[in-house]
């Protein structure tokens, strides 16, 4: 039975019930697309992207609290930045730095002066702490009041009674008749380099005498835009201070400084791989249809596969991570293939049927889809935070491009296409494209090539470091490491996290481990280090103190009024020693906050930071001051990433190579016996091209194993086509044209400034220049019925 005529064309009922319910279909999607089309203006106007390179990584399950000490630590530094302006002399390091302040302020720039050595705060901290005076004592202060004879002690404080101005003093004789309590503050003080001087923090090093200015963002750090805005405010200041003193030295260092540079190369890379990878695209698909239609089709579904992608992971993640961004204008190079392989099918066929085209297309389609997102999602195996950002990306973007292409493209796409020069040529090549079989010759370069891949094999190293996920600014790194020796700031990526049953348990647990740390101080490897139990004694500590001051103090007062006939009373203390409760409620906690942890997994914890840690050798030493202190854990942050990154490169590998059978028993249930066409040419091209790249010098990484999972997702898609499509020299072309856009996508990728994508970029680069070389060469010969590429659709309905 036929149905009527239509556009000068029989097409049979069946085909035209089967191909109503398209334009519902096709609706449904659309009010999808608008959906995402809303999410994307919300989401680009609330600004959720993230850079924070430790929010790539897995979190520590065994242990939340080194988790949340890394957390906390970074929310300290994540609005900071520090300004240190040297010259010469004070005065010139004065002027420097009223000039900064004027230039910054004419630059209006997001950066909101913080005071540093607040004489307010100085004499809040005095008047918090003076009830618990007698029980706060330095190591040095404890040894001298336990082994000094009380007639040397009654002399000393005689001394400094008639001498009232040889030191400062912070409260009256008789409440600290040794001057016990300035020492103690000069400890305090000690946690920095710097010291108040005029009205400015002053630091005197390197032959300099240095201002160091104190700036908060207020704000976003990060702005995609391409503008380094605090960057070019800190220039203006910069310009600026040098008209007064021109050989002014400047450091400039914090975490919104790096994360602004990331996102100033961050917004170059997408353009460059985003919108390089589109005209790439558009280029390849000009060439081969001539036609408008096929590049607006082709970047419909292109965005909506992107938008789609995007929307999904900013709202399963909450946001969306930088690297996952640039990593995910890649994607272009493969979305577009479903789009291509419609085209590269209906050029010069007029006469098919769109609807029929597409249920004819469809298996392939979506067997090279579900390869693809297979490869992917494995990505997101592994308890990556950012590779699971990128998985997820991927595979929505790849499902929504092939949705758009199914539910629009027979609805929109109804004009002929005609044949072009170009695509005809590409099409022909196939028939004059080797065909390996089996020979003399076959084996013998199957054997020059496995001894080739066995030598460059043989050099294979591995290579796991946590810089393969920076791409900071060396410039900034320097100056931050300058800065940071200077001022004696602590370590961020290496620490000690304590966790006990009681707060009282875990300060004594934080007294054993510094105990253990002052040989190292006074050896003079380590400058010293930051804790709570610094502020905060525990109540063993406190009571000792107390018991030892007061008990020296009443000796020398019972002297000195035996001396002098007078009458001086000692004055009472607090009776309850000073707890971490007290402590943490007030205002004096801030600067030391960050160390307390509180109740982290229902234990109290905290942090103690090491200062001047500048040589590695010191590590092992470090990490043996640890061992035996029950609740004491050693955290050096990138020591552990390097092994998280080695043990789960290790994992992907065997994922990968699971992944392959896999993908091989799909392929059989497809083919059968020919199965093996389709998926050799990807392992080969994977073997290949680890062997070359380690040949070269290149260490195997946890990004290199991914690129490889990749590999197999689309390289079998080539095979794939080439295999459903026998013979079909549209099949090639739309595996060509595939293949060029998506090698031309990853090549660009290879030129993104962070080692991971590197990696990753120059990996898919050379495997998929193989695979596309190799696929054609295991295809099957072409059958009788479709030699002719004039006479590919002889089973559609026309």
């Amino acid at each position: 039975m036929s149905s009527p005529i239509q556009d000068g064309v029989a097409r049979p009922l069946g085909a035209r019930r089967r191909g109503a319910g398209w334009p519902l279909l096709a609706a449904l999607w659309l009010l999808l697309v608008l959906g995402v089309a809303l999410h994307q203006w919300r989401f680009w106007q609330a600004g959720q992207l993230d850079t924070d390179v430790l929010a790539l990584l897995p979190q520590d399950e065994r242990a939340p609290e080194v988790e949340l000490a890394t957390r906390q630590l970074a929310e300290r530094a994540g609005r900071q930045v520090v300004v240190m302006l040297g010259a010469s002399d004070w005065e010139a390091a004065r002027r420097a730095a009223a000039a900064w302040r004027a230039g910054l302020q004419a630059a209006d720039a997001a950066l909101q002066p913080q005071p540093l050595g607040d004489p307010a705060a100085l004499a809040q901290a005095l008047e918090f702490y003076r009830p618990w005076r007698d029980r706060l004592l330095t190591a040095a202060q404890r040894e001298r009041l336990a082994q000094t004879p009380a007639a040397s002690l009654q002399q000393a404080a005689l001394a400094a009674l008639y001498q009232p101005g040889a030191a400062p003093r912070l409260s009256d004789w008789a409440a600290d008749p040794l001057g016990l309590w300035p020492q103690w503050w000069a400890e305090r003080a000690g946690l920095t380099q710097a010291r108040p001087r005029d009205g400015e923090l002053w630091l005197a090093a390197q032959d300099l005498q240095w201002v160091v200015l104190g700036y908060e963002v207020s704000g976003s750090a990060f702005r995609l835009d391409g503008r380094a805005v605090h960057a070019d405010a800190l220039a203006r200041a910069e310009a600026a201070a040098r008209t007064v003193v021109p050989e002014l030295r400047v450091l400039a260092a914090g975490v919104p400084l790096h994360a602004e540079a990331a996102a100033v190369r961050a917004s170059a890379e997408v353009n460059t791989i985003g919108w390089g990878s589109l005209a790439a695209v558009m280029l390849l698909v000009w060439l081969a249809f001539r036609s408008v239609r096929p590049i607006v089709l082709v970047a419909l579904s292109l965005g909506v596969g992107v938008a789609a992608a995007l929307s999904a992971t900013a709202l399963v993640f909450g946001s969306v991570h930088l690297i996952t961004l640039v990593f995910g204008a890649s994607l272009v190079g493969v979305a577009e293939d479903y789009g291509i392989h419609w085209f590269a099918t209906r050029q010069g066929r007029g006469e098919v049927e769109p609807r029929g085209l597409m249920r004819r297309l469809l298996p392939g389609m979506a067997l090279a889809l579900s390869t693809s997102v297979l490869a992917y999602a494995a990505l997101g195996i592994a308890p990556f935070p950012g590779l699971r950002q990128m998985a997820l990306f991927s595979a929505v973007g790849l499902l929504a491009a092939f949705l758009t292409v199914v539910c629009w493209y027979p609805v929109l796409d109804r004009a002929a296409l005609p044949a072009s020069r170009f695509a005809q040529r590409v099409a022909g090549s196939l028939a004059r494209w080797p065909r390996l079989q089996a020979s003399r010759r076959t084996w013998g370069l199957a054997l020059a090539t496995a001894l080739l891949a066995g030598a460059g094999l043989a050099q294979l190293r591995t290579g796991d470091d946590l810089r393969q996920l920076q791409n900071a600014s060396p410039a900034l790194v320097q100056a931050q490491r300058t800065l940071g020796q200077l001022l004696g700031l602590p370590s961020p990526a290496q620490f000690y996290v304590v966790r006990a049953d009681s707060d009282e348990a875990l300060l004594q647990r934080e007294e054993a481990l510094k105990e253990r740390l002052e040989p190292l101080v006074r050896q003079g490897r380590l400058a010293g280090w930051s804790a709570v139990s610094d502020w905060v004694p525990s109540a063993r500590r406190q009571r000792a103190d107390a018991a030892l001051s007061a008990q020296a103090e009443a000796a020398v007062l019972g002297g000195v009024n035996a001396a002098l006939g007078e009458a001086l009373e000692r004055p009472a203390f607090a009776a309850q020693p000073l707890t971490l409760a007290q402590w943490s409620r007030h205002p004096v906690s801030a600067p030391a906050r960050p160390l307390w942890l509180g109740e982290a997994a229902a234990r109290p914890a905290s942090v103690v930071m090491l200062r001047g840690l500048n040589d590695p050798a010191l590590v092992p030493a470090l990490a043996a001051a640890a061992q035996g202190l029950e609740g004491v854990r050693w955290v050096d942050k990138v020591a552990d990433i390097g092994a998280l990154l080695a043990r789960y490169r290790l994992a992907m590998t065997w994922l990968l190579v699971f992944a392959h059978g896999a993908v091989l028993l799909a392929l059989c249930w497809r083919f059968g016996r020919s199965a093996w066409r389709a998926w050799l040419p990807a392992l080969l091209a994977s073997v290949l091209t680890v062997a070359a790249q380690a040949a070269l010098g290149q260490p195997l990484q946890l990004f290199n194993v991914l690129a490889l999972l990749l590999l197999l997702g689309v390289g079998v898609d080539y095979g794939i086509f080439l295999l459903e499509h026998r013979g079909e020299g549209s099949a090639w072309l739309a595996v060509v044209l595939g293949a060029g856009s998506t090698w031309l996508s990853f090549g660009l990728l290879a030129l993104s400034s962070t080692p991971a994508l590197r990696a990753f970029g120059l990996t898919l680069l050379l495997g998929l220049a193989l695979v596309t070389l190799l696929a054609p060469c295991l295809r099957l010969p072409s059958s009788p019925d479709t030699s002719n590429n004039n006479n590919l659709l002889h089973d559609f309905p026309v």
